[in-house]
């Protein structure tokens, strides 16, 4: 499906594509690589522009011309290498679609195995070459491959695999030119700098047929720059996977290796780096090697641990945060009740002793109230009559206290009792029963 708002630009490409003689496409296509770098590097537009590429097989065209002898095509090896560098640039951050399946299965590992093949047309041409400037072109457009190769494995890591296990690379890689030679093996090192890890994923006789080009090269070639490379690599894969080093240093295949970097030049540019190699490959700092991972590996499960009781403490604070500010309600709570009560009761003691004074005086003021009335003749025949209702008052008292004590004291001996008429009015009624019942009988 054409996407909406296509760009103007490609689809007059598109359409001249369409339209132009089969030798022509070639050139028109290279007018992609300045609509793309016109283009802001990064942005959306980029991406439309690429996805526009995509949809109007633009794309499938530039496959398409890259399988075709350089003899037939205009402009030759110059034209093949920009289209490469063009087909890389619109497959890295190119968004598919619902053709993703296709593009990632079929078209993105064809472009891969295209470059390679690209890459040993180029590496014959190399080697045929008599010239030294058509080397010197022919060399620069191999590297343009190469960088073009790279850049689509920097987007696509999964096509490393791929690259990895094919015959082509393997054959790019036993070349014996030492700049063909230099340019695969940084290629190596940077493919294995993306991603070391689907070396491991290849199988294992395309594993051990890179191991032994790369020890061949370090081992019998005279270019100290590709001997570094190789020393490099082996160095980085040997550090970085631990199924490298065992195997270099315990499978038939590799005996005495050791001893053969032993006796390569010590006074050369890589000697530190061989010389870290030979210390990889002896037994001690194997073990070394095995306990310093063992200690990061330790490290990186006590940090997993660390951060998972973090993490745990974390989603309980909010909880114990809860709890904490209900426990502190709670106790505010209590103290203001506790507050509020004893103000209450002082309140209360302060009301009851103010009508208390307030009795008294109002007793007093009675009183004296009376004694004014009364004639001073009856004065004492008023205060034994006072005297004798406080006497009664009191008396009463004393006689309601001492008779809710002796009940209390007789309370268990009177339950007795009243059980006890219970139990024999019980017993009676069962007596008259049984004794009505015989006299029936009888």
């Amino acid at each position: 499906m054409k996407p909406a708002g296509t760009d103007p630009r490609i689809l007059s490409l598109a359409a001249e594509v369409a339209k132009s003689p089969e030798q022509n496409v070639p050139v028109i296509l290279l007018k992609l690589k300045e609509i793309i770098n016109n283009t802001p590097l990064g942005s959306s537009e980029l991406k439309k522009v690429k996805q526009d590429i995509y949809c109007y097989d633009l794309i499938q065209y530039c496959l398409l011309v890259l399988s075709q002898d350089s003899s037939r095509i205009q402009g030759g090896w110059s034209t093949i290498s920009q289209l490469t560098q063009i087909l890389s640039h619109c497959c890295v951050g190119l968004e598919p679609g619902e053709d993703g399946e296709e593009f990632y299965k079929e078209l993105l590992p064809s472009a891969a195995e295209n470059f390679l093949v690209l890459g040993r047309r180029l590496q014959t041409c190399f080697i045929n070459a008599t010239k030294g400037e058509e080397q010197d072109k022919l060399l620069h457009f191999f590297q343009i491959v190469t960088d073009s190769l790279f850049w689509l494995l920097g987007g696509h890591i999964q096509l490393i695999q791929n690259v990895l296990q094919s015959d082509h690379f393997l054959h790019l890689l036993q070349t014996d030119n030492v700049q063909i030679g230099a340019t695969v093996m940084t290629l190596l090192q940077n493919i294995l700098q993306i991603n070391s890890g689907n070396l491991l994923k290849i199988e294992g006789k395309a594993l051990h047929s890179i191991l032994d080009e790369i020890l061949f090269k370090l081992l019998s070639t005279p270019s100290p720059v590709i001997r570094s490379t190789a020393t490099k690599l082996l160095l980085v894969l040997a550090e970085s996977h631990q199924e490298i080093l065992i195997l270099l240093r315990l499978s038939a295949c590799y005996k005495g290796l050791r001893s053969l970097l032993n006796k390569q030049e010590t006074l050369t540019e890589f000697s530190r780096e061989l010389r870290q190699l030979v210390d990889l490959l002896t037994p001690k700092i194997q073990q070394e090697v095995e306990e310093q991972k063992l200690h990061k590996a330790a490290c990186l499960i006590q940090a997993y641990w660390k951060g998972f009781q973090t993490r745990k403490r974390l989603k309980k604070l909010p909880s114990a945060v809860i709890a904490l500010q209900r426990s502190f309600r709670a106790k505010r709570t209590k103290m203001l009740l506790e507050l509020n009560r004893q103000k209450e009761e002082e309140d209360l003691r302060l009301r009851l002793q103010l009508q208390k004074q307030r009795a008294m005086r109002l007793s007093r003021e009675s009183r004296l109230s009376m004694l004014e009335i009364i004639h001073p003749g009856q004065v004492e025949k008023y205060n034994r009559e006072i005297e004798e209702k406080s006497a009664l008052t009191i008396q009463k008292h004393w006689r309601g206290y001492r008779e809710r004590k002796n009940f209390r004291q007789q309370r268990p001996s009177l339950t007795e009792y009243k059980a006890a008429v219970t139990l024999q009015r019980a017993a009676s009624i069962k007596i008259s029963s049984l004794g009505l019942e015989r006299w029936l009988s009888g």
